[in-house]
Order: C-alpha cells, then sequence, then structure tokens
C-alpha cells in the first residue's frame, strides 16, 4: 500500500500571507494523520515564505507518522534537519530563490556533493531520499550514492496525462524498475491530483510513498481537509 505524505506548505504559505497563527500549521498536521494521512511533510526555504524553520521544530515532537523535511541541502538546512531527526530526508535540487521544484538532480554529475552529504544524514540514522528526473541513469546514480530512496519528479507525467497516460506513464515505470533492480525504495511527488493519481498509483510497481500538497490543499477549499485525505487515499487503494 503506497503511503500518503501531506505537504503542508500551503498552509503556511496561507498563515503567513495575514501573520498571525490562522490556519494553526501545528493543528492542521495533527488532523491530517487523524483523518488518514500517513506522512507529514514540510520544505522549509531560505526565505521562509512558507514553512518556517521553527515550524520544523514545532513538528519534530508532534507528527506521529513518517515526517519527511525536503529542500536543498545547504548548511543550514542541514543543521536543521539533524537536529528535528525526520524520519526522512528528501534532497532536492532547487536552489535559494525558487519558485518550486522544478527538476530532480544529476546524480553523476553532482555525486562529489550528494555523496557526503548522504552519508552525513545517514550518520544520524536519517533515511535518505534524492529528488530525481524519471531516468533510469539518474536512479542509478542514487544507489551508487548509496541513498535510500528516490523521489521521482512528477511534473512531466501530470502535464502529459491527459493527452496520452500511457506515453506519460512510460519513462516512470521504467525508472521505478531501475529503483527495484538496484535496491531503492521508491517514492513520488509534485502535481499528483484526483485526476491522475490513480492511474499513476496502478502502473507503478513498488511505489513507496507520494508526498501532495499544492493539489490537495485546494481540493480542501471544495471538500474539506478530512474528506479530501480520504479521496486521495482512495486513489491509492484502486
Amino acid at each position: 500500500m503506497t503511503r500518503l505524505s501531506v505537504n503542508i506548505n500551503k498552509v503556511a504559505t496561507l498563515r503567513n500571507a495575514r501573520g498571525g497563527n490562522i490556519p494553526n500549521l501545528i493543528q492542521v498536521a495533527k488532523d491530517c494523520e487523524r483523518f488518514g494521512a500517513e506522512g507529514i511533510t514540510v520544505h522549509p526555504r531560505p526565505d521562509e515564505r512558507h514553512i518556517r524553520y521553527q515550524d520544523v521544530r514545532d513538528l519534530q515532537s508532534v507528527v506521529q507518522t513518517e515526517f519527511n523535511i525536503e529542500g536543498y541541502p545547504n548548511e543550514k538546512w542541514l543543521e536543521l534537519v539533524e537536529s528535528a531527526r525526520p524520519a526522512q530526508a528528501t534532497l532536492v535540487p532547487d536552489k535559494p530563490g525558487a519558485l518550486t521544484s522544478n527538476a530532480g538532480w544529476d546524480t553523476i554529475a553532482e555525486a562529489p556533493t550528494l555523496a557526503p552529504i548522504i552519508q552525513r544524514l545517514k550518520k544520524q540514522g536519517i533515511r535518505t531520499s534524492i529528488f530525481v528526473d524519471a531516468d533510469p541513469k539518474m536512479v542509478e546514480g542514487a544507489a551508487q550514492l548509496d541513498a535510500d530512496r528516490v523521489e521521482l519528479y512528477t511534473g512531466p507525467y501530470a502535464e502529459g496525462y491527459s493527452n496520452h497516460a500511457e506515453q506519460a506513464i512510460s519513462p516512470y515505470r521504467l525508472a521505478a524498475e531501475k529503483a527495484a533492480e538496484v535496491g531503492l525504495g521508491l517514492n513520488a511527488g509534485h502535481d499528483l491530483d484526483l485526476n491522475n493519481l490513480t492511474y499513476f498509483a496502478k502502473h507503478i510497481p513498488n511505489l513507496l510513498e507520494v508526498s501532495i500538497g499544492h493539489a490537495l490543499i485546494s481540493d480542501a477549499l471544495y471538500f474539506g481537509l478530512e474528506n479530501t485525505i480520504q479521496l486521495y487515499l482512495r486513489c491509492l487503494k484502486q
């Protein structure tokens, strides 16, 4: 069964737009878990435009499922992760100033940068995942770096799904097969939603986790948070 990790960045964006503590990020995280989410994901950025570093510290003792911290692994982010000790750290190559994550690591060219970071996190007992494009070579490169998992960047799949679903899923199936071959766990995320999630989950073998934020929080405006989480879980169970 694929786990659903809810990315709560957009909840923090809404809170920060007005100041104060509405909506209450900590309570939302608790409620997501109560409503069935099997993980909580955050992606703090240097400008703290949504998740703040203090949010991560506050969440570390609250999250009862799996806590996943994503981000660009500069020194400040690494120190935060080491302090929070999440179940998983996901390395994402979006440098400061990036609007959102829109590409995966080149695990071959960036191996000298990534290798010591992965070892540093693993020494702390933190599972490491590398955000990669649906390219078997990048998946294999992640295995050579001794990562525990890869997270497939699903933006291109979501973009192509409505026009040609089979064509859109094809590179992801190949990447998933390579992950299984080299012994890596498999996660996925970015632009997955109620329209395209069921097809993706059905056709990708050994999918352990999806991380979904923007679409899920947007859907919750119409359907309510509890109902929305159940709708996403239903997509993964079909």
